[in-house]
């Protein structure tokens, strides 16, 4: 962890330092080779069906959650975030008790096609929970910050500098590791649904509509393809 922050320090320094409300489904359009059909064309059929994902999957996350921690609040809550406007998506965070919230947008609600997708994210969302990533974020954050800002203070760099350095590695130490904790919840995300009783693999085909992240270096998520290839596999071992 030390050596790949210290190398990705000196980088940075070297390159200069998501309703409709119709009660009758709108005939859907041709679909192209290998498009998933659209099973939820109305805000009632998207409602219903996320009402069904929740009751089936928040118990089996819940299970996994504590078999695999100890002393950790598995305790999903999980939210819709109603404000008009906000992009499709979805996140994990704590309440001020640590309990474990699972958010979606309305926007994502309306992009998903069918249940499958909806588990799928949920699953995701809870894994994140579970393998702990926002107190492995931290960590890493917390490391970036001292190692940049201590490479900024033996390069003679004034307290500003030193500032702004902890600042940048503290973003740099963030990112880290983001694409492997994004594969890991994909990977256990894929076992949280399957168990429910829902294809994650199905699920799964929510990326082929989302932007490709690529390959970016310090990008937050890993490219499409290789999430797509780690729910396959994880799905054909279970």
């Amino acid at each position: 962890m030390i050596r790949m922050l210290a190398a990705m320090a000196l980088m940075v320094f070297a390159a200069a330092c998501d309703d409709v409300t119709t009660n009758s489904a709108p005939i859907a359009p041709p679909l192209a080779q290998g498009e998933v059909p659209d099973e939820l064309r109305t805000a009632d059929q998207t409602g219903r069906a996320f009402a069904t994902v929740v009751s089936r999957l928040e118990p089996v996350a819940e299970r996994v959650c504590r078999a695999e921690t100890s002393g950790v609040n598995c305790d999903f809550r999980i939210l819709i975030d109603d404000r008009p406007n906000q992009p499709a998506n979805a996140f994990q965070t704590l309440d001020e008790n640590q309990r474990p919230l699972l958010v979606f947008t309305l926007g994502l609600l309306e992009e998903a096609r069918n249940a499958d997708e909806i588990a799928f994210v949920m699953g995701h969302e809870a894994a994140h929970h579970v393998a702990g990533h926002i107190a492995r974020q931290k960590q890493n954050a917390a490391a970036g910050a001292v190692i940049f800002g201590g490479l900024a203070s033996i390069s003679g760099g004034d307290p500003s500098a030193i500032e702004s350095a902890q600042r940048i590695g503290a973003q740099v130490g963030a990112r880290s590791y983001s694409k492997d904790f994004e594969l890991e919840a994909d990977a256990l995300g894929t076992v949280i649904t399957a168990r429910a009783g829902y294809d994650p693999v199905r699920g799964s085909a929510f990326f082929n509509r989302i932007p490709d992240p690529g390959d970016q270096f310090l990008g937050s998520h890993p490219p499409n393809a290789a999430r797509i290839e780690i729910v396959r596999r994880t799905a054909a071992g279970l």
